[in-house]
């Protein structure tokens, strides 16, 4: 009996091992924003964990939303980065399953001041990854910067067809509601219908709408002055010195990326090691200095370059942020009429 129970033994531990050398390798699915994760950090994630990152890019949170609410393509994706308001409006329509804090450590080394917002209380649906401003953008050589202090000096006549702005509905009707003296986060539709007007005036003067690289019209020679997110002026000095950023007194556009995982996510499993990662303060630290934009992990701030740690374009002295907004889910009512005067402003008419 010994001797065939012996060979049963190793008939099924070759089995089991036939089973493992079958087994399908883990994959994360990973959608985000272009330029925003060093390659370093998915190939150290690979190596550790040997989960390998299927990694996908997209250069708005509208074609992310319009990707998601597919719910045959929302299945594709294990992890995404949406903006500010995107985590409530997804999270309100269903999109997003709910974060296991359980699963990650570190969470309370977030700084307090960007965690449990107003669009996602107690952080149900989403973790900080960067956060950071939408601003004015100068290249020095071309333009004095100490003359430049409102949004509304991009409308001034000799800019005309050298003004860079986002491909953003909500950032670029911040700035139109912001110079008329409203809220960012209007939904009277008065006030978006004057804002329409108010940057229809300036669409003689936009030579571009990029949010895929802000930085390059200005490295490319194509614009001189515009709208951009604070990051893309940090990158872009590399290339361009002269590229200067500066807080308009009308107020900044704050934003804060956030890490999320698709209800129909195949690997949440994956997602939430991909979270915990990140959260570590050495890997945080590499991706504020590689990608040039702040991180909302305190412990990691520590570790940055005393240089990058007080830079001001990056992260910002209380007078800067004056006036400043976060963008916040308007609800689909409103949501509709500022899409419906983007699309006539994209049209030029």
């Amino acid at each position: 009996m010994k001797p065939l129970l012996l060979a049963g033994t190793i008939t099924l531990a070759l089995i089991v091992a036939g089973c493992g050398a079958d087994r399908e390798p883990q994959v994360l699915n990973f959608y985000n924003w272009s330029e925003y994760m060093p390659q370093e950090v998915l190939d150290r994630f690979e190596r550790e964990t040997g989960i390998e990152v299927v990694y996908t890019t997209y250069d708005s949170n509208e074609a992310l939303y319009a990707k998601l609410k597919l719910l045959d393509e929302s299945s594709q994706y294990d992890l995404a980065v949406p903006s500010t308001y995107y985590v409530s409006k997804m999270g309100r329509e269903g999109l997003l399953a709910p974060i296991d804090h359980g699963k990650l450590h570190g969470l309370d080394q977030l700084d307090p001041q960007l965690r449990d917002q107003a669009f996602d209380p107690g952080n149900t649906y989403s973790v900080p990854y960067l956060w950071g401003t939408a601003g004015i953008a100068v290249d020095a050589a071309a333009i004095d910067p100490a003359g430049i202090t409102s949004w509304g000096d991009l409308w001034r006549p000799e800019f005309r067809g050298r003004v860079m702005m986002t491909n953003d509905v909500r950032d670029v009707f911040h700035v139109g509601l912001k110079l008329l003296g409203h809220s960012a986060n209007s939904t009277d539709p008065a006030q978006i219908e004057a804002a329409y007007h108010k940057l229809a005036e300036l669409l003689p003067s936009v030579r571009t709408f990029n949010s895929d690289a802000p930085r390059m019209p200005y490295l490319e020679g194509e614009a001189d002055i515009g709208m951009i997110w604070n990051g893309e002026v940090v990158t872009g000095r590399a290339d361009l010195p002269t590229l200067t950023y500066i807080y308009p007194r009308e107020g900044a556009a704050l934003w804060l990326d956030s890490f999320v995982i698709p209800k129909n996510a195949r690997n949440p499993e994956a997602a939430h090691r991909f979270i915990d990662f990140v959260l570590r303060p050495e890997i945080a630290a590499l991706i504020s200095t590689e990608i040039g934009y702040a991180t909302p992990n305190l412990a990691a701030r520590k570790l940055l370059d005393p240089a990058v740690a007080a830079d001001r374009t990056l992260y910002p002295q209380p007078e800067d942020l004056v006036n400043a907004e976060f963008q916040q889910d308007l609800g689909d009512a409103a949501t509709l009429i500022y899409h419906h005067y983007w699309d006539r402003l994209k049209a030029g008419r």
